[in-house]
């Protein structure tokens, strides 16, 4: 079994906070994490339906049965256990009392928000990062950002990696990974959309998603979406938070100091797992995407996904941002650390040309020289160049 970073955050958080709660997309490895990590716990699934049924008619009888610790995965099908938890951890708040894990994070975030505010320390399990693969130490945000030595790489070009995703199922049993992404989404659209979002024309949703797809790493238009899929603005903004609050997609926000310029005020769109925006876009090996027209979004999807890992896995909140004005000079990605941005450019080519730094050229003319900045690139050398800390792809997880 591949050591997940996240397990490191979670003992820590069940050390401290009576209620601990896991959440990510499904076939993350939410389950896998915390029954190996705490083997003393009871554990119960909720996706059972005697014990859905259990939680939900008798949720005081439901509890009851656990006079140790216990895991309740998958507690978002029984909402209502949440405030019940709320009175057991305030008589008593025994660190570790409750581990919850849950796939669809709108019902379980509005359920904790509302019993459990101040009781529970909250975690993400997004899947594999390329660092975990590579069964490397998990990266600090500030080792991330600080010119680094050369680390073990995975094999493969990001080509390989990016197509295949991460999804631990795909990795553990070494399937065929358009095979498992095609069964998973088709899983999502049945189970999780048409069970908890009323969703009634499955068949649009899923248009809808592709759509996206076709947009990953560009300026969110919520409209334009709408319009291109039949479907009104309303309908566009509500299924794209269904997407996000599934752990699908993630927005990415606009850095809002000006410099007195004038800059774009919409996010940008990425999928959390690029093995599945590559099968949505049709791209079905590493040789289609090396030519593909959508080659320098998904790795530019790549990269960033790979830093919101890095800062779930920490137990932090990402900080993440881009950067553009309205002369199109843009920032693809900027960190937020205690000393103030950090500018990332992401370019696929695999040979460091010139103008990879035009970006951060002007970025420094308007922030300072010396402000830090970092060029990640689809090759395999990682060096310093101007001042600027040109980082291999495999080097930046």
């Amino acid at each position: 079994m591949i050591p997940r970073h996240l397990a490191a955050t979670v003992e820590r958080a069940a050390a401290q906070y009576p209620v601990v709660s896991v959440n990510g997309p499904r076939q993350s490895g939410k389950t896998t994490l915390l029954r190996s990590a705490f083997p003393r716990h009871r554990y119960v699934s909720l996706e059972s339906p005697d014990e859905r049924t259990f939680a939900l008619e008798d949720p005081r009888g439901f509890l009851g049965r656990f006079d140790g610790p216990a895991i309740l995965d998958e507690a978002q099908r029984a909402p209502d256990l949440f405030s019940y938890i709320q009175s057991i951890v305030d008589d008593d708040p025994a660190p570790g009392r409750f581990l919850l894990s849950g796939s669809r994070n709108f019902l379980l975030m509005q359920g904790i928000s509302q019993s459990l505010a101040g009781r529970v320390r909250l975690t993400s399990l997004l899947p594999f990062s390329l660092a975990e693969l590579s069964r490397r130490d998990a990266p600090a945000m500030g080792d991330l950002l600080a010119a680094a030595p050369r680390r073990p790489s995975p094999d493969g070009a990001w080509t390989v990696h990016a197509v295949r995703g991460f999804y631990p199922r795909i990795h553990d049993l070494g399937l065929d990974a358009g095979e498992w992404l095609a069964q998973y989404f088709q899983t999502y659209l049945e189970r999780d959309v048409r069970d908890l979002t009323q969703v009634g024309d499955l068949e649009a949703f899923g248009r809808f998603v592709r759509l996206c797809a076709g947009r990953a790493g560009g300026l969110l238009n919520l409209s334009g979406l709408g319009n291109d899929c039949g479907v009104s603005h309303d309908t566009a903004r509500r299924w794209l938070s269904v997407l996000e609050a599934s752990f699908v997609t993630f927005r990415l926000q606009p850095y809002r100091r000006s410099f007195n310029k004038r800059l774009t005020r919409r996010p940008k769109l990425y999928f959390v797992d690029t093995g599945l925006l590559c099968w949505l876009l049709r791209i079905r090996d590493a040789d289609q995407l090396a030519t593909h027209a959508a080659r320098g979004a998904v790795f530019e999807n790549l990269v960033i996904a790979e830093t919101l890992k890095a800062a779930c896995n920490a137990g932090q909140v990402p900080d993440l941002y881009f950067w553009r004005d309205h002369r199109g000079h843009e920032i693809d990605l900027l960190v937020e650390t205690p000393d103030g941005p950090h500018a990332v450019e992401i370019k696929s080519g695999e040979t460091v040309a010139g103008d990879f730094f035009k970006g951060v050229s002007h970025w420094r003319s308007l922030t300072g020289r010396s402000a830090p900045a970092t060029v990640v690139y689809g090759g395999r050398e990682s060096y310093v160049r101007g001042g600027v800390d040109v980082r291999a792809w495999h080097d930046w997880a």
